[in-house]
């Protein structure tokens, strides 16, 4: 081996064993629920346009009221874009027929709507998707479609109209029939791994129950969602206050943060299923305008608040866009076509962070317990039997410490920062002293202390050797090179 492909390796072998010190240790984990999973919430048509043999004369990516070109192909050709974002389902939203690219005016339940593609397509997204170990959830509105709906000329099937939508009869037993087969030959057809009952605020809950436990029936590991509160047994809880408490605690610094602990009480107790948990989704106006109105920096604001919703107990459902701080009002303007050519920071760190995120089942969902929570000071810890995690989101607006004691982490122990490589040692207080600056978020391991690393410091010192011998031997040839010209003369 050549002495610049040995100074290589040796190198290489130093950035390997600084990348191992970081990674968190991987744990024998249970099976998977939704309280596992990370949603990344999108529309078909304005994501990416993946081939244009299906944009017609109502294709205008001008148009904010047309279809812009998004379709199946599209998502397949941004799979690794969203897979490197360390989301684990994608919520492609209604993807029936419709008379509106969002699906708000659904003329089918059987036939997908052309812009978006065929029926082989839509199983190519669900397979290449889970090829990746990502689910593909879609939305399945029960009520509130087209009057040009295949269904709406059936006798009692139609109860009311309303914003030029039509409602269905929810307790006519033949129109509960007619969903139910609906959304099982949905789910048989495509083999999703998720859905989500939009528009059931006129349907009972008995009704709902029976929907949930039939697609169960096809599929028991399907996971069923709704956008609305409700008592049905799904897989995860819907709080319409949620989206609301969480922009209105992070679209600032120094803003009420104990309200976020609405409704985390009830999980981490095991009294109930998971909340989803978001700052904006896409029925509203999106999180970047507060950020806005409160003259607050976008990236930072969006940052600070993925963050939150990532790494606190719950479902976490970041809508498309988000990333790249994308802003609107509710509707057409919150449902901008998806700029890929926008800076990738924010893209970056939720990768990074997500790739902590689903390597611990511990951070996920080990026990949950508040250090500190204070004017959007926020420090907690998650912990299992095999490991302890210590996440610090200071959303303030001054640099915060911590002291934490010993007692609370035990005895000879160290705290390894994720992202700044910080080591944290027990001081002459007998605490782990944090500190972090203002708006910053860290995420830090809690494991054995290692001393200094005499490991590393030999191979980075046997580098350097190297590269000085190296470094004298070129210039020894050098000088015999220029004698031996020299003499040539």
């Amino acid at each position: 081996m050549g002495f610049k492909k040995w100074i290589g390796a040796v190198t290489a072998g130093v950035l390997l064993s600084t990348t191992l010190m970081l990674t968190p240790a991987v744990q024998a984990e249970k099976n998977h629920t939704i309280a596992d999973e990370s949603i990344y919430d999108l529309l078909v048509d304005r994501f990416f346009n993946g081939i244009g043999a299906n944009d017609d004369e109502l294709v205008n990516a001008k148009d904010p009221a047309m279809f812009a070109g998004g379709d199946f192909n599209g998502l397949i050709k941004k799979l690794e874009y969203i897979s490197g974002m360390g989301f684990t389902t994608v919520s492609i939203g209604s993807v029936f027929a419709t008379e509106k690219y969002d699906g708000s005016m659904v003329t089918s339940y059987s036939t997908l709507e052309k812009h978006f593609g065929t029926e082989d397509e839509l199983k190519e997204v669900v397979k290449k998707y889970n090829d990746l170990d990502m689910k593909v959830m879609v939305d399945f509105p029960i009520s509130n479609v087209s009057p040009n709906h295949e269904w709406a000329s059936k006798p009692n099937f139609v109860a009311s109209s309303k914003d030029g939508q039509i409602q269905w009869d929810l307790a006519n037993a033949e129109v509960q029939k007619a969903l139910i087969d609906a959304a099982v030959q949905f789910v048989n057809t495509y083999d999703i791994n998720g859905m989500r009952l939009t528009n059931i605020e006129n349907a009972d809950v008995s009704f709902v129950n029976t929907l949930i436990d039939e697609l169960k029936e096809v599929k028991p590991e399907l996971y069923v969602i709704s956008n609305t509160e409700s008592d049905a047994h799904f897989d995860a809880k819907f709080y319409a206050d949620t989206e609301q408490l969480y922009r209105g605690a992070l679209k600032n610094v120094d803003l009420n943060t104990t309200v976020l602990d609405t409704h985390i009480e009830e999980f981490i107790t095991g009294k109930d299923v998971p909340t989803q948990v978001m700052i904006d989704n896409v029925w509203t106006d999106r999180f970047t305008l507060d950020a806005e109105k409160e003259k607050m920096y976008p990236p930072t604001r969006n940052k600070i608040a993925v963050s939150t919703a990532l790494l606190l107990p719950g479902v976490p459902v970041v809508q498309y866009g988000t990333e790249i701080a994308m802003n609107g009002t509710a509707g057409e303007e919150a449902h901008q076509y998806y700029n890929f050519k926008t800076d990738s920071e924010l893209v970056d760190y939720i990768g990074k962070l997500q790739t902590l995120r689903n390597s611990s089942e511990t951070l996920r969902n080990g026990e949950f317990k508040w250090l500190k929570n204070e004017d959007g000071y926020m420090v907690f810890e998650r912990k299992s039997d095999t490991e302890t995690w210590i996440v610090v989101i200071n959303n303030s607006s001054k640099t915060k410490r911590i002291n934490i004691p010993v007692s609370e982490l035990g005895e000879g122990k160290e705290l390894r920062g994720m992202f700044d490589s910080e080591i944290i040692r027990t001081n002459k207080d007998e605490n782990y002293t944090v500190i972090l600056d203002r708006e910053m978020v860290e995420v830090y391991q809690v494991i054995e202390a290692r001393g200094i690393n005499t490991s590393y410091i030999v191979a980075l010192s046997l580098v350097v050797v190297i590269y000085t011998i190296f470094m004298i031997v070129i210039i020894k040839r050098g000088r015999k090179r220029r004698a031996e010209q020299a003499q040539a003369k």
